[in-house]
């Protein structure tokens, strides 16, 4: 027997041996190694979410909440609006308008005329003939005032002695009385009252037969563009009110306001007078201290409005 028969015939590595058991155990709990158990489903392997994803829906979420609370902010101000609408200026905080000075007037309604007559200005009525009682043509007083005692003449008409009395010498009344005469002076109409800031308020409407009449009275007799011929008592130096707003003086009227002039003594006067078809308005106010520009302009227009 040769060397070569004599070594021993190596042996074959047995398998179980040659594998590592670490390998061994990773290959036991691998789900791919070990294969569907007999009798279970096998359990699906899901991926976490990426984390793009998680960032989307955090976004979203917080997308959901801001407009939620920008819906709850429309509603709150749309309500807040609505109430703020329904409020009169005057009821809110930091918007109320103060005051001008002007009255509180009623709602003013002309009388009706008879069917088929024209009013004192239009077109077709030349002699500018009032056919409405003159005495609902008179400005109601505004609220608060105290109203003076109706006229004591018959059916409520003033008596010519009545409307003299406010001029300031006899001299004045005498000759004032028989221009009224010489005029046709058909009849008066009046109301007087005083407000609680002690403003004295008188208004008288003149009416003559027609317009012409009563125009050839004012302007050549009554009133011209420095003072009023016969001044009333109580006031003796006038002035034109220029400052008199263009927007009062109606077409077809003619206007003069005055303003008794410093120095005077414990009252001011305010006095208008203007036609409007064939009637005079003598609108006169006094008050201690001074006469306020805007209630007397105010009464003027409104009574200027109620005879157009």
């Amino acid at each position: 027997m040769t060397e070569q028969t004599q070594r021993p015939a190596p042996q074959r590595p047995d398998p179980q041996e040659a594998i590592p058991q670490e390998a061994v155990a990773q290959e036991a709990v691998a789900p791919e190694a070990v294969g569907p158990v007999p009798g279970r489903s096998p359990l699906p392997v899901v991926p976490p979410p990426p984390a793009a994803v998680r960032k989307d829906r955090r976004a979203l979420r917080a997308a959901l909440r801001w407009t939620s609370v920008a819906a709850v902010f429309c509603l709150v101000g749309a309500g807040t609006a609505y109430g703020i609408s329904r409020m009169e200026r005057t009821d809110l905080p930091g918007l109320a308008t103060a005051s001008d000075g002007r009255w509180d007037y009623p709602e003013l309604v002309r009388p009706p005329l008879p069917p088929g007559s024209p009013g004192p200005l239009e077109a077709g009525n030349r002699a500018g003939t009032h056919y409405a009682d003159l005495r609902a043509l008179v400005l109601p007083a505004p609220r608060g005032a105290t109203v003076e005692p109706g006229p004591r003449g018959t059916d409520g008409w003033l008596p010519v002695e009545d409307f003299l009395a406010d001029y300031a010498t006899g001299e004045h009344r005498r000759e004032l009385a028989r221009k009224l005469t010489d005029h046709g002076l058909r009849h008066i109409a009046a109301r007087g009252w005083t407000t609680p800031d002690g403003t004295r308020t008188r208004i008288r409407l003149l009416r003559f037969d027609t317009a012409a009449v009563s125009e050839t009275l004012l302007t050549g007799d009554l009133a011209n563009t420095g003072a009023p011929a016969y001044p009333v008592r109580g006031a003796e130096y006038y002035a034109l009110d220029e400052t008199f707003p263009p927007g009062a003086h109606m077409k077809g009227v003619m206007l003069f306001p005055y303003a008794e002039i410093k120095p005077y003594g414990a009252e001011q006067v305010r006095q208008a007078y203007f036609s409007a078809g064939d009637t005079i308005a003598v609108i006169t106010q006094t008050r201690k201290g001074g006469v306020d520009a805007v209630p007397f302009r105010q009464t003027v227009t409104l009574q200027t409005e109620l005879l157009s």
